[in-house]
């Protein structure tokens, strides 16, 4: 029974997944500048850089929190700050690119691009071992249209830091996605290539599922007949043999060991109550205790609901 009692636990979004010293600190952050003291500015960089300095070559832990804080921290003036204080300092560096990153994506373009790969790149100097500030520059050259081949130099300059990096996988399936700058034929060339030398339980297992994920919200914007049958997406061939194998191995006990696995757990919930798997999707759920993120649920309108009302028809 314990599945019926998580589902009384009330879903919540958790960018920070499981990371506790990362919930902490974001908790901290949050009560620090409500506070209106004149040293905060010294106090949330000394938080920020106190936990950034732990596990520095956990590069999978390391972007994981990289990507919440810049997130977390983009209407704020914190990651602009601590550049300016300590512009030798490389953990600065990204987290202020990665923040202006944040703000170009969902204004449409960067204010000054080449501010922002100036900076990236000399954090790549300062700590030339870091993939984090490739990760970004990644990001970067996605927004600005960049060549093909300065994206593609770009991501072989994070898999020469970290082969298996999360973030620059899912990065570079939407970047050759037809809705971006490339094909289905890409996309299927690149996961192919992946699957035949990824370890099963790689940081970056889920980035076929991704794939397939995006293919199927293609089908559902197109509207229409297309929209209405969208779920025989689920049962065709590509589609039905990730989602069986991930259904089948990512719920195995410490299968998955990577920062991120609680919101690869998220899009194979979202992708089997889409196929309408059911009794699949519950021991998902089980294992996520409620915890949601943003992406995939808000496509179908307020994440939170869309997540509890799927975890309600899985438990039903």
């Amino acid at each position: 029974m314990a599945f019926l009692s998580s589902r009384r636990r009330r879903a919540r979004l958790a960018p920070e997944l499981d990371d506790e010293p990362l919930r902490r600190l974001l908790k901290s952050l949050l009560a620090t500048t409500r506070t209106g003291m004149i040293a905060t500015t010294d106090l949330c960089i000394a938080q920020i850089s106190r936990l950034m300095n732990q596990d520095t070559d956990d590069w999978d832990r390391r972007t994981h929190r990289m990507s919440v804080l810049a997130e977390y921290l983009s209407p704020s003036y914190l990651p602009s700050a601590w550049a300016t204080r300590e512009p030798r300092n490389a953990t600065a560096l990204v987290l202020h690119a990665w923040e202006r990153l944040v703000q170009g994506r969902s204004q449409g373009r960067l204010e000054d691009a080449p501010e922002v790969t100036e900076t990236c790149l000399r954090a790549a100097d300062l700590a030339p071992q870091d993939p984090t500030p490739w990760v970004v520059l990644l990001g970067v050259s996605r927004l600005e249209r960049w060549q093909q081949s300065q994206v593609f130099a770009v991501w072989n300059e994070v898999l020469a830091r970290d082969r298996w990096n999360r973030e620059a996988y899912l990065s570079m399936v939407r970047y050759l996605s037809p809705e971006e700058a490339g094909s289905r034929i890409q996309v299927l060339e690149f996961i192919d290539a992946l699957r035949s030398r990824m370890p099963a339980n790689a940081p970056c297992a889920a980035t076929e599922l991704t794939a397939q994920v995006l293919q199927y919200h293609a089908v559902l914007a197109r509207g229409g007949i297309e929209a209405l049958v969208a779920r025989n997406h689920w049962s065709q061939g590509p589609a039905a043999q990730a989602l069986d194998h991930a259904a089948r191995t990512w719920v195995q006990p410490e299968f998955f060991r990577h920062a991120a696995a609680l919101a690869d757990l998220n899009l194979l919930a979202y992708a089997l109550t889409a196929a309408d798997r059911r009794q699949q999707a519950r021991p998902v759920f089980e294992a996520l205790r409620g915890t949601a993120t943003g992406w995939p649920w808000r496509t179908g309108g307020d994440p939170l609901t869309e997540f509890e009302q799927a975890q309600n028809r899985a438990a039903s």
